[in-house]
């Protein structure tokens, strides 16, 4: 039986602008920003690997903005989530340090854009302390990805509830409820 917090935390604040019930936005807006970032990173690297790097440099300063503006994007949604969870539970608490984390990484690749900025005219690969940057920012928005799948997979957070989830385990017309292997 689920606790009313447990429901509380599965119903959106605002279903117009965080999505529907059992369809968060949060969630699909994410994959902006950590693409964005993630591919950032392979072209810092790469641009130590190709003989005229200008054009990685370029679009690795471009996918910083764009992964900037996405992750502004979704943390607008998030913070709607973050207000379904009620205040002093676990969830709350891993909400917390989720959003945290993403609100330094976001901090350290608008810092890495501003460094970059206007850099790749020279036509050089990106530098050492940036690619560190980048390498750093990524592995902390790992960590801050595997909060947020533990928010929504361990905690169900902003997901349908356990009855409305058991519709798509019953069988369907002329199948069997029960499960023989091969």
């Amino acid at each position: 039986m689920a606790h009313e917090s447990q429901l509380q935390a599965k119903r959106p604040v605002s279903a117009t602008l965080a999505g529907p019930y059992g369809h968060p936005f949060h969630p699909i807006l994410v994959t902006v920003p950590i693409g964005a970032w993630v591919t950032s990173l392979v072209f810092d690297i790469a641009s130590h690997v190709v003989q005229r790097p200008g054009f990685l440099t370029q679009s690795s300063e471009w996918l910083i903005g764009v992964g900037v503006i996405g992750a502004l994007l979704a943390a607008m949604v998030g913070f709607l989530d973050l207000f379904a969870i009620p205040a002093g539970t676990r969830a709350f608490r891993t909400a917390l340090v989720h959003m945290t984390l993403n609100l330094l990484v976001t901090a350290a690749y608008v810092v890495n854009f501003l460094w970059r900025h206007g850099d790749y005219t020279a036509g050089g690969s990106v530098g050492t302390g940036r690619l560190v940057l980048s390498a750093c920012s990524v592995a902390a928005l790992a960590v801050s990805g595997f909060l947020g799948g533990k928010l929504a997979y361990r905690y169900g957070v902003r997901v349908a509830d356990e009855n409305t989830q058991a519709d798509g385990y019953t069988p369907g017309p002329g199948r069997s409820s029960t499960h023989t292997p091969a």
